[in-house]
């Protein structure tokens, strides 16, 4: 088995602190960014980089991209300004082409990022960049979902910046609620490897239950949306 995990948003924030944690565990992160100027900054946390363009590039040369990996993640985003095209060409079109990627070389792990109560119902007052944004999400997740891979979930709250606690709540019907992008990060290298987690879609918010412990519960409780 390869040791390699493609990471789709690569230079995100929660793929900032992700990096280091797979290399603690012995896999090789591959950061997927646009840009050759981030290389230096995420070869100095253990990553190879491989230049890939969300937007402008195809299916195909996502697959090319892939190639040597055994998993995906998928935790790129269309960033938090009010910009609604890229909620669709980067959080939506991004994780079909990357679903398409990981079957063109052979990868059938997949690890998806998205968001807390992307399914519910929106109100008709919703603002028209979060509307974007949380169908973006949500389609990506039922992309995933009839996929064929063997996808894990992994729905945050509201991210934050505060320092990582190493405590989750996680589970299929949590409450809403905050959790630092490095405990987000460290529920991704929990699961990863995780065969149990294997078709299970999961909020998570930070919580009193240590990162290990909490997957472990919710791996057993044999509970899937």
């Amino acid at each position: 088995m390869s040791n390699q995990v493609a990471i789709v948003g690569g230079h995100g924030q929660v793929a900032r602190h992700l990096h280091p944690l797979l290399v603690a565990a012995g896999r090789q992160p591959i950061a997927l960014v646009r840009s050759d100027d981030q290389r230096a900054e995420l070869e100095e946390v253990g990553a190879h980089v491989r230049l890939l363009n969300i937007e402008q590039s195809t299916g195909e040369a996502f697959g090319q991209a892939f190639q040597g990996c055994d998993s995906v993640v998928f935790a790129a985003g269309g960033g938090p300004d009010g910009n609604i095209e890229r909620k669709r060409t980067v959080d939506l079109e991004g994780a079909l082409k990357s679903i398409e990627g990981a079957r063109a070389a052979g990868i059938t792990r997949f690890v998806m990022v998205s968001a807390i109560g992307v399914d519910a119902p929106l109100p008709d007052d919703t603002a028209p960049v979060w509307k974007a944004y949380v169908e973006a999400k949500r389609d990506a997740d039922e992309a995933l979902r009839l996929s064929g891979l063997d996808w894990t979930i992994l729905r945050p709250g509201r991210l934050t910046d505060d320092p990582a606690t190493g405590l989750l709540a996680l589970g299929p019907d949590i409450e809403r609620g905050e959790i630092p992008r490095a405990d987000v990060a460290a529920a991704v290298a929990a699961v990863l490897d995780d065969d149990r987690t294997i078709g299970k879609q999961w909020n998570v918010v930070g919580g009193q239950v240590p990162i290990p412990e909490a997957v472990d519960a919710a791996a057993q409780s044999g509970n899937e949306e």
